[in-house]
């Protein structure tokens, strides 16, 4: 049964109020940013169909290249001020499809098809992994009361670096011509699901959104290095991320040991706080 209008209720209000003056009142800036993450979110489909067709390659490059555009569309939001809750629904939507989806089913058209249903049970948890750390992360970013030393680190593998790292059986594939036999897709599935674990677990890895000035002595050392990784990324890419792979999976041992090195040090402040006589309650000399 509808429900009636009630007698002092206000009319809706007409295209005339909610027209032009809406359009005109939107600034550029928030705009700029959504676009660069529906460009990522372009780029992680193109992986999927180049993948499809067989052009591994270019598939691999297409979701570095959703990877880039997802690591700037929030920096420009920032430095823009143009940072809103629709581009955050918008990005962590993107970033499903682009590190949850595509990765699973470029392994799946290059080699674990060939395990049935057992490689499209590895693809599934990995997109599931996926959404499940998208999902904690938005939450978390919500948080209040979380210290402000946990901001240096990601609970769980990022799905972006999740993306990367899950495609090293490819890459291997790619530079050194390794056959894709069953038995070695067993090995990609196994690998799969690790990946997937690590991303679901609650495991610290470092952030790099820290890392947001350079100190000026070091300017030049740095734009050397970020311009020769470039220049490295460009004409030896599945080298290179290879490399990138293999470095970022050996860093998970040192985040571990650094938070809880910074946890120890938080609980120690805290006990040393509590401890501390309330200053309401000492009385006056």
């Amino acid at each position: 049964m509808s429900q009636e209008p009630q007698a002092d209720a206000k009319p809706y209000p007409t295209r005339a109020r909610i027209g032009p003056r809406g359009l005109r009142g939107l600034p550029l800036r928030f705009v700029i940013p959504n676009v660069v993450t529906l460009l990522a979110l372009c780029a992680g489909l193109t992986a999927i169909r180049l993948a499809a067709d067989g052009h591994l390659e270019s598939a691999v490059l297409a979701i570095v290249v959703a990877a880039v555009l997802d690591g700037v569309d929030g920096r420009i939001a920032r430095a823009l001020k143009g940072s809103t809750r629709f581009g955050a629904e918008l990005d962590s939507l993107a970033d499903f499809i682009d590190f949850g989806v595509a990765p699973g089913l470029v392994l799946y058209f290059w080699s674990l098809h060939q395990l049935g249903t057992l490689g499209w049970v590895a693809v599934l948890f990995f997109a599931i992994a996926a959404a499940l750390r998208l999902a904690r992360f938005n939450v978390m970013i919500d948080d209040p009361d979380r210290p402000a030393w946990m901001t240096k680190f990601f609970t769980g593998m990022p799905a972006p670096a999740g993306a990367i790292v899950v495609l090293l059986p490819l890459y291997l594939h790619l530079v050194f011509g390794f056959e894709t036999t069953p038995k070695a897709s067993v090995l990609e599935a196994g690998y799969v699901l690790l990946v997937a674990l690590l991303m679901a677990s609650r495991i610290p890895h470092y952030s790099g959104k820290s890392l947001g000035r350079v100190p000026r002595d070091k300017f030049i050392f740095v734009l050397f290095v970020v311009a020769a990784a470039l220049v490295m990324l460009a004409f030896f890419p599945m080298q290179m991320l290879i490399g990138l792979s293999l470095l970022y999976l050996g860093m998970i041992p040192a985040s571990i040991r650094a938070y809880k090195t910074l946890a120890a040090a938080d609980g120690a402040g805290e006990t040393a706080r509590k401890d501390e006589p309330d200053a309401a309650q000492v009385p006056p000399a």
